[in-house]
């Protein structure tokens, strides 16, 4: 790993000591060819504190230990979700609540938001979940192959969820272009990914504000009907703030559990331990989900100083952008031993795989159930299988990993 002082065009602030400092672009990070997760557990390496900083991508402090993402992420105060994403510049440009909002203004707002996605709403969906689930296996089981991404992970949460949006799938590739383009954007300046960050934004904006129109007072029960017709206080919700709550459930929902899902598969593909321990007993997928989550993290959002602070014996300067991979949190082997394994009978899981605090995945109850329907229909029909031939899988790093080209044969 370089100490980024070689890169002589890249800035360092004063404050920040010499050897806190590390070439490192979160957008492509060195190793990524070898995969996600290695690439990003290098930072795990003897010698490297747990706050370092990059001058990449306009400069930022990136937490490397469990214990420190975990405690920022539960510190609201200190850590702002003002901004979110990195580079800086893009993360202003982000539109979206209740995720930008610090407490206690984002409450009544996901509160909106967890109407559709509590435990018990979700549950109600399972058996038309798990059609959709069996419908797209039932197609390609019995010809002995796959493209895991396009038959089906590429589908299934997005199937899902535009059900559950009363969306027409024919919408879905114009979405997922725009999510893409949030958390993986274009440009090799901070200045560019803004712009790119800040048209997808504006994409989402202009495909959710018709829907607005459409749907308001109508009583639909589908998830964004019902932020629309919620009240906060007794009042409508202002129409900015609406085009944001309904834009982040869109973005939120189409495109993290298919890449998960993807990593998952490729894994167990690679590995016939767990896998046959998930075949002889496809029942045990819901004890098995909750390790998974810890083993396959793939999102690295970020907190923004909120005031001058000292913090693991260097000052954090207000403003300032803290990374936090939760690659790092769940593969801490100070937080979970043997990370690497995957362990279904392991006891007290510590991963910071849906964030944490106020700001925790509301979609969390959702991914579980489809990642839990997804092993158990998949093992009743294909017990084993192993990559295709010659395949390997690509990774994209960025605020939300990307993984494609999971190729299966059995």
């Amino acid at each position: 790993m370089q100490e980024s002082q070689e890169q002589a065009p890249l800035r360092v602030p004063p404050h920040v000591p010499s050897e806190r400092v590390f070439d490192i672009d979160m957008y492509r990070p060195e190793g990524i060819d070898e995969g996600y997760l290695e690439a990003w557990t290098r930072l795990h390496e003897a010698g490297i504190p747990d706050l370092i900083w990059t001058p990449r991508n306009g400069g930022h402090w990136i937490a490397t230990s469990g214990s420190l993402i975990s405690a920022i992420y539960k510190d609201p105060e200190r850590y702002s979700s003002q901004v979110l994403f990195i580079p800086k510049a893009a993360g202003e440009k982000y539109a979206m609540v209740p995720s930008k909002m610090d407490p206690p203004e984002h409450r009544p707002y996901r509160e909106v938001v967890n109407q559709g996605l509590n435990l018990k709403a979700i549950r109600e969906r399972e058996p038309a979940i798990r059609a959709i689930a069996v419908e797209l296996m039932d197609a390609f089981a019995l010809r002995g192959s796959c493209d895991f991404v396009e038959e089906f992970s590429a589908q299934f949460p997005i199937r899902v969820f535009m059900m559950m949006a009363d969306l027409p799938m024919t919408d879905a590739p114009k979405l997922r272009a725009l999510a893409s383009a949030m958390t993986r954007p274009d440009g090799n300046t901070p200045e560019e990914m803004a712009e790119h960050l800040d048209a997808a934004n504006r994409g989402f904006f202009e495909y959710v504000s018709p829907i607005i129109d459409a749907r308001a007072g109508k009583g639909g029960d589908d998830l964004i009907s019902l932020a629309i017709d919620a009240r906060i206080d007794g009042a409508p919700i202002d129409r900015g703030k609406l085009l944001g709550m309904i834009s982040l459930l869109l973005l939120a929902g189409l495109d993290s559990v298919t890449n998960f899902l993807n990593m998952v598969m490729d894994h167990l593909a690679r590995h016939p331990e767990p896998r046959r321990q998930l075949a002889a007993d496809p029942a045990a997928a819901r004890l098995a989900v909750e390790e998974m989550f810890r083993r396959f993290p793939l999102v690295a959002a970020a907190r923004m100083v909120a005031a001058d602070i000292e913090c693991g014996g260097v000052t954090l300067k207000q403003g300032e952008m803290v990374l936090l991979p939760t690659a790092l949190s769940g593969l801490d082997a100070r937080r979970n031993p043997e990370p690497w394994k995957l362990d279904f009978a392991r006891r007290g899981i510590a991963h910071s795989t849906f964030g944490e605090g106020p700001h925790r995945c509301a979609g969390l109850h959702l991914a579980r159930l489809e990642t839990t329907i997804m092993l158990e229909e998949w093992f009743k029909r294909i017990p084993e299988f192993r990559p295709r031939d010659g395949s390997r899988p690509r990774y994209q790093s960025g605020v939300v990993a990307q993984v494609e080209e999971v190729e299966l044969q059995w």
